[in-house]
């Protein structure tokens, strides 16, 4: 299908960056590390989501915490216009930005649409099929109130029946990956005190989806390896994320690096590969 077919809108929190602060320098070398390494560990539950609930042409998708981009582009490869907002990483914005200006092209409206106003346009009250974020619920304290807080943003005014899909980490024993990150945010308790991470809850996305007010319509698991080719790649992977910024906050990216390093160890294989399983879980519901 033709670029001409797909159309984009982002959401950008901030606007002008001072390039030269230490801590932007730092988000932005995370922010390549996630783009290069990480996000594409997500890719199977992506594309699971968009098999469930039949993502096709003529499909309006806004994705919340929509970071580099990649789901919007999995999105807008199999016709769909698309919408993105990212209030927690901007710096990702950037990458997401070039992605679909090169794959998908410019947006019929003019361009991306940017800052906090951009909401009301591009949120489903302006016609948006489906809203989903791919930011996986259940592995940091008070991810469920922040999910639930851009889920009636984006939903104020939506019209009924809208189509809404969570996602979240699995059970803690089938997910090795959370138990490698949990093992450096302890880091962070003597600053943030326990449970600055938490394990995934049985429940999580059915109480964020209640809260909404949305009526339920199933769910699914998808396993989802995290795979590297070394400890170095994991350890940049895993730190990209934004799940170690309490620990990072309270320590540093050496010692960080160095729990991650021992957590690894019982899943580095022979040639120094890193093979983590983990299972996902997606809920589907809608706006009623």
């Amino acid at each position: 299908m033709g670029a001409h077919a797909m159309t984009s809108t982002l959401v950008r929190r901030h606007g002008s960056r001072h390039e030269t602060d230490p801590a932007r320098l730092r988000a932005a070398a995370r922010a390549r590390d996630w783009t290069e390494i990480q996000e594409r560990m997500l890719v199977p539950l992506q594309e699971a989501v968009y098999a469930r609930v039949g993502l096709g042409p003529g499909a309006r998708v806004l994705e919340l915490g929509c970071g580099a981009g990649l789901g919007l582009l999995l999105a807008a490869g199999r016709g769909a216009s698309v919408a993105g907002a990212e209030t927690e990483r901007p710096e990702l914005l950037a990458y997401a930005e070039r992605r679909l200006r090169s794959t998908v092209g410019a947006p019929s409206g003019g361009g991306p649409v940017l800052g906090d106003e951009a909401w009301g346009a591009a949120g489903p009250g302006a016609g948006h099929s489906l809203v989903v974020s791919f930011r996986p619920l259940g592995c940091t304290a008070g991810d469920g109130a922040a999910l639930g807080a851009q889920l009636a943003r984006a939903l104020d005014g939506a019209r009924r029946g809208t189509q809404v899909v969570l996602t979240g980490w699995g059970p803690p024993e089938r997910c090795a990956a959370s138990g490698v990150l949990r093992a450096a945010q302890r880091l962070a308790e003597p600053v943030a005190g326990p449970g600055a991470g938490r394990s995934a809850g049985r429940d999580d996305l059915e109480d964020v989806a209640s809260a909404a007010g949305l009526r339920l319509e199933g769910s699914g698991r998808v396993s989802c390896p995290f795979g590297y080719p070394d400890q170095e790649s994991a350890v940049r992977g895993l730190l990209s994320t934004g799940l170690l910024d309490a620990a990072l906050a309270a320590t540093d990216t050496a010692r960080v690096a160095k729990e991650l390093g021992e957590a690894l160890h019982p899943y580095t294989g022979s040639d120094g590969s890193v093979w983590l399983p983990n299972v996902f879980r997606y809920l589907v519901a809608r706006s009623v």
